[in-house]
């Protein structure tokens, strides 16, 4: 069988044509097959209505595989020669006509050079959209940890206001001031704290000695 791929043949008939001939020269040689075993069997039933002949079922069964090793060698050279017409005229597409699927290339052609430009420049640009991505990601990593601080800072200023509330209550209106009202009240605590804690530890030598 030829041994020419026919690649474009294959595009446009979906199969090889050599598939189709291979398919074609079984489909013969099992009819060969089964005919000559059709012949057999009548023979052997003509062969039942002579009760004196001689010849026995083995010697018609090597009679026939030697006429089917016949008819197979000379069946092979016409299924060769067949072959041959039928991918050179039937199943073969001439090298000037073009598939519609293929009449782009003939717009637009293209050497080997301009062809890999091409894919060198496809590739540029995939590696400028990986870059791009990952950068984009990364903005919006940013943009994730802005909010979070923005919302830290929303707390302190909410805080704050009502700090300054507090202030205010207690005749102080001055953000300044109102740090310093607190500075001041925070130091009594801590003053009181204190007091408090000599206190403490006077009660306890006295409660020591008693």
């Amino acid at each position: 069988m030829s041994v020419n791929p026919m690649a474009y043949e294959a595009q446009f008939f979906g199969f090889t044509p050599q598939t189709c001939m291979l398919r074609v020269y079984i489909a013969f040689q099992d009819y060969l097959f089964e005919m000559m075993l059709v012949v057999e069997s009548v023979i052997l039933k003509k062969l039942d209505g002579f009760p004196g002949c001689k010849i026995s079922p083995c010697q018609i069964r090597k009679s026939t595989e030697k006429f089917l090793l016949f008819m197979k060698e000379h069946f092979d050279k016409l299924f060769s020669k067949m072959e041959e017409v039928l991918l050179q005229l039937v199943l073969n597409i001439p090298e000037n006509v073009l598939l519609p699927e293929d009449k782009v290339h003939e717009q637009y052609p293209y050497t080997k050079e301009q062809f890999q430009a091409l894919q060198d420049e496809i590739q540029q640009l995939q590696q400028q959209y990986r870059a791009e991505a990952s950068a984009g990601q990364a903005l919006q990593a940013e943009l994730e940890e802005q909010k979070a601080v923005r919302a830290e800072l929303e707390k302190i200023l909410q805080w704050f206001d009502g700090l300054d509330n507090i202030c205010r209550e207690h005749g102080t209106s001055n953000f300044k001031e109102s740090f310093a009202f607190l500075t001041q009240n925070s130091k009594k605590l801590q003053d009181v704290l204190k007091d408090v804690e000599k206190k403490s530890k006077k009660i306890k030598k006295h409660d020591q000695l008693l």
